[in-house]
């Protein structure tokens, strides 16, 4: 029996780990956030809503019909003639369907579908462009948690070395070949890499907590997959804006939410013009009843029903003369929207044209600046190698070797930082491409 209990334990441990993630790729942070972000499942019922709507808009076309039953009760006296009075107790029934089609209406019905279609295709093109915002995001956080995942690994190695300095200097300094002060400063340049590890290290834990939170998953146990980008080269970058703003006018989900606007403007304004048409409905009723009284003997109940039986029909045209300016303001409203929606389209060129040139001109700067901390991080590393061999001879002392790593190490730092910069400001014109986002 312990054995049985051990066994299963063992297992429910071994599945509860299997069950738990504990890397993720970009993919799967992408896809994740698409199933899970509570705006985009706000988004999806919005688009169950605008189904409906298409429905409800497809049941004008339909006929309506109803059912209608009455049952009335009657107590009190009444005179039956002259000078003589009776209780009576009386009850009613009514019982009957109609019928009713609308024949025309200035095309109403199916202008209302039609812009119901255009609503569902618009909700669609706006939850397009939330995942496409989303995912971006996503991308953005996750370049981040690489890029302090670098200075992390950086401050480490950094401190490692000073590590080793400090025990050299503690070798020279026992053997009397170097004076104590230097000591001190190996001890204080140790403790200063100390605390950069420690910053990096909360960096890291921020933007991986980050990361966490636009996912809605639980911290505890999350890392993604490190993904190395590589040395970025000058190839990434796109030789001129205009293919790109070509494929963005083209694809953009903010350009054909505004043109789907202008589109359900335009059926807005043939809406408010079949106010001027007449319009044509046919019915049909049946109805039938039965009475019965204490007063008088009568048919049973199903001899009136069949007895009192009747049917109704009807033609009902109605035909606009003055509707004291209602569909003439509805008319001129309707072609406003049409001329604001032509200018939200307008606008959203304006907007994308901006945003692109903005993002184009940052990864020109971006590339710049990369090439330039390339060319710093060489120079400064030869510089610190030749300190470094300088200081081991004793042509330098520890203050200036101090310095040069310094130098160095910012150096570094801002190579680092104009990589990811660069990378980043790349993957945004991928994005304006309709590139999958991928490194």
């Amino acid at each position: 029996m312990k054995q049985i209990v051990i066994v299963f334990f063992t297992f429910a441990v071994s599945f509860s780990f299997a069950q738990e993630k504990k890397v993720w790729t970009l993919q799967e942070c992408i896809d994740y956030a698409y199933e899970n972000n509570i705006t985009v499942k706000q988004g999806e019922n919005n688009l169950l809503s605008s189904e409906q709507d298409v429905k409800a808009s497809k049941g004008n076309f339909l006929p309506s019909v109803r059912a209608s039953a009455n049952q009335s009760l009657s107590l009190g006296t009444v005179e039956l003639y002259p000078g003589n009075f009776a209780d009576r107790t009386f009850h009613s029934t009514s019982l009957g369907v109609s019928v009713s089609q609308n024949v025309f209406s200035g095309f109403r019905n199916k202008l209302i579908y039609e812009q119901s279609k255009l609503g569902l295709e618009r909700g669609k093109l706006e939850q397009g462009k939330l995942l496409d915002d989303i995912g971006l995001f996503v991308v953005n956080t996750y370049l981040n948690i690489l890029f302090n995942k670098e200075n992390l690994e950086t401050a480490k190695t950094q401190f490692e070395f000073s590590k080793r300095q400090l025990k050299q200097v503690q070798d020279l300094v026992d053997s009397g070949v170097q004076p104590r002060a230097n000591l001190y400063d190996a001890e204080a340049t140790l403790s200063n890499d100390e605390q950069r590890v420690t910053v990096a290290e909360n960096n890291y834990a921020l933007s991986l907590l980050q990361l966490s939170q636009l996912l809605q998953i639980p911290y505890e146990g999350f890392d993604v997959e490190v993904v190395d980008v590589g040395t970025p080269s000058a190839s990434i970058m796109y030789n001129s804006i205009n293919p790109v703003l070509e494929e963005a006018f083209k694809n953009r989900n903010e350009i054909k939410i505004a043109e789907k606007n202008i589109e359900s403007a335009q059926v807005g304004v043939d809406i408010s013009k079949s106010g001027y048409y007449p319009s044509v409905s046919v019915g049909y009723g049946f109805n039938t009843g039965a009475n019965f009284s204490n007063l008088n003997s009568s048919n049973s109940f199903f001899q009136q029903i069949n007895e009192n039986k009747g049917h109704s029909f009807n033609l009902s045209v109605g035909i606009p003369i003055f509707s004291r300016f209602q569909n003439k303001t509805s008319v001129a409203k309707s072609k406003i929207q049409v001329e604001n929606s032509q200018l939200s389209l307008e606008q959203a060129r304006l907007d994308l044209v901006s945003t692109i040139q903005n993002a184009y001109t940052d990864a020109q700067a971006a590339l710049k600046s990369y090439v330039a901390a390339e060319k710093s991080y060489n120079a400064q590393k030869l510089a610190f190698d030749n300190s470094l061999e300088r200081y081991n001879i004793g042509a330098m002392n520890s203050f200036e070797l101090e310095q040069a790593r310094v130098r160095l190490l910012n150096a570094e730092s801002s190579l680092i930082n104009s990589k990811y910069d660069f990378v980043f400001k790349t993957k945004v014109l991928d994005f304006y491409m309709g590139k999958e986002i991928t490194f």
